[in-house]
């Protein structure tokens, strides 16, 4: 339990502070200034300490419904070795995937509960964008699953060793990288946010406390998201060596997302299932037939 615990508060500081970080690499990039780094832990606390505006009981308990799943699915992340797992029996790629859902479910019925139209579009927007990037990325890691014959993330890592998923597979490797690029909501994927279009779409009716949980939700699924992917296709590694490798995937995705435009919902679509769904089914291809390299 210290262990989970001790995942919670590192997600909470560790995602906050690179969120406040990344809208400084942002400002860099388009030559803006940008917001102290700590901007966004201001944001929060400030959020927490209002009273917030309810729609009714279904919007309550979505809001807690997402920040309990995103809360039990970060507890279970090894945090790249068997030293760092804080329950190593439970942390199955499929156990993970339904607890994060669970999160999602709630953010969605709670969202929708509010009544607001630009919430239900923005909704059923991450929902679709959802059916885009988890097609190939299940392809993916179903391949990494036959190829291991364990669905395990802790052995995962372990049988990576020194040669990475990334280096054995590198096509299932830039499939994962460009949905998880869709699982973050960065550009050219924040299409169910889109204030400009939408005016933030499924948290246009948060406010408060609300507001406050929510974003905490955001940061424990960022959590979620990039550590699997660095324990699945970077071979996890100590502790440091695994922070290191976390904050080396997100300056990256930042980067990516900082010069691109946002792509429409049927163009996002057609990319996810055009090339990236191509590239996971050649490599499980590749998997099936041994050619891993």
């Amino acid at each position: 339990m210290i262990k989970a615990l001790f995942n919670l508060v590192l997600a909470f500081f560790l995602v906050l502070s690179l969120e406040g970080i990344a809208r400084k690499i942002v400002a860099r990039v388009q030559r803006r200034i940008g917001p102290p780094w700590y901007q966004n832990f201001i944001d929060v606390f400030k959020a927490l300490s209002k009273h917030p505006f309810s729609n009714g009981w279904v919007f309550d308990f979505g809001v807690l419904m997402a920040l309990g799943g995103s809360v039990a699915t970060a507890m279970l992340m090894p945090l790249g070795s068997l030293k760092w797992t804080p329950f190593p029996n439970t942390d199955n790629f499929f156990v993970i995937t339904y607890l994060f859902t669970v999160g999602a479910l709630g953010m969605a019925m709670g969202m929708v509960g509010s009544g607001n139209p630009w919430a239900s579009i923005g909704i059923s927007r991450a929902l679709t964008q959802m059916l885009g990037y988890e097609l190939p990325f299940l392809v993916v890691m179903a391949s990494v699953i036959f190829n291991y014959k364990t669905a395990s993330i802790h052995q995962l890592i372990t049988f990576q060793g020194e040669k990475w998923n990334l280096f054995s597979m590198p096509l299932g490797a830039i499939v994962a990288f460009i949905s998880l690029i869709g699982m973050m909501g960065k550009k050219p994927f924040d299409i169910a946010i889109a204030p400009a279009e939408i005016a933030s779409g499924p948290m246009v009716e948060l406010s408060g406390k609300y507001l406050g949980l929510l974003q905490i939700m955001h940061d424990f699924s960022l959590f979620v998201e990039i550590s699997l992917f660095v324990n699945v296709f970077l071979g996890g590694g100590s502790l440091g060596w695994f922070l290191v490798k976390f904050v080396t995937v997100w300056v990256v995705a930042v980067l990516i997302s900082s010069v691109l435009p946002r792509f429409r919902i049927e163009q996002m679509l057609k990319f996810y299932w055009g090339v990236p769904l191509g590239l996971a089914f050649l490599n499980a291809l590749f998997v099936v037939l041994g050619l891993t390299l």
